[in-house]
């Protein structure tokens, strides 16, 4: 299982990976911060990047704020930055 450090920027105009800011990865989603809809955006848009289910990718924490930490089952740490930022 790896995990992955991610500053979210919810009500963005479209859901996006938009590189890397101080060692966390910036996604944007277009979900509003409310009821947890933003985290289930993130977990969504990054189980499409990396193609595996989406019930494999979950917030472990940071669950109300801006950075968060990702889990990701079935990926090492490693593996994740790579696979999310060099894939096309």
């Amino acid at each position: 299982m790896g995990e992955l450090t991610v500053r979210v920027q919810p009500r963005a105009k479209r859901s996006e990976i938009a590189g890397v800011r101080d060692g966390a990865l910036v996604v944007r989603v277009n979900a509003p911060p409310v009821d947890g809809k933003a985290n289930a955006a993130l977990c969504k848009l990054l189980a499409k990047r990396l193609g595996v289910p989406p019930s494999t990718v979950s917030v472990i924490r940071g669950s109300s704020a801006r950075q968060k930490v990702v889990s990701v089952a079935g990926i090492e740490t490693s593996e994740l930055m790579h696979r999310l930022v060099d894939a096309p």
